[in-house]
């Protein structure tokens, strides 16, 4: 039987859930400093991976700032992608914008980064909610691979993989498989 974290092992943790709430609070306050306060910043949770990240960094921003919400969205990509003959496309998770995002400092917010291709069909589908005056890209884990020109501007941890090691990220902490 092989050793945990060899090849053929299962799952193995590589954040715990205090590393993954210690990188969402250190995310919340970046994200506080960069935009110089919360004021029209809106938060943006990918479905399905980035919507409790994104509600987690809103109860962060809360007690960072203590000025009260940040606006919280949810966005389904799944009519966005441009690799719809690789992958179904499998609509079903809810898009629900809190109002027009013209003028303001959207942060979409995911799980993992790996290609950037659900980022850049999000890139797409937020324009179809306005114009936001910038969009920051927040993440718990970056594992590099990318086949778009996409980088992030609030990492939790850049962590190199091989194109087919799977990463989980979840509240209870970051599984490589």
């Amino acid at each position: 039987m092989p050793a945990q974290g060899e090849p053929g092992s299962g799952p193995r943790q590589v954040m715990s859930a205090d590393d993954v709430r210690r990188a969402i609070t250190r995310i919340g306050h970046e994200i506080v400093e960069r935009n110089h306060g919360i004021d029209g910043v809106v938060l943006v949770g990918l479905q399905r991976g980035g919507v409790w990240i994104a509600e987690q960094l809103q109860a962060t921003l809360r007690r960072i700032d203590g000025a009260g919400d940040v606006p919280l969205g949810t966005l389904d990509v799944s009519f966005y992608r441009d690799d719809v003959g690789i992958r179904p496309i499998v609509p079903g998770s809810v898009t629900d914008i809190p109002g027009s995002l013209d003028g303001t400092h959207v942060v979409l917010v995911d799980d993992v980064l790996f290609t950037g291709r659900t980022v850049r069909a999000a890139l797409d589908a937020i324009t179809d909610h306005g114009r936001p005056r910038t969009v920051q890209l927040a993440v718990v884990v970056d594992r590099g691979h990318r086949e778009v020109p996409i980088r992030p501007d609030y990492v939790g941890k850049n962590l190199p993989t091989s194109r087919q090691e799977d990463v989980a990220a979840t509240a209870d902490g970051v599984w490589l498989a």
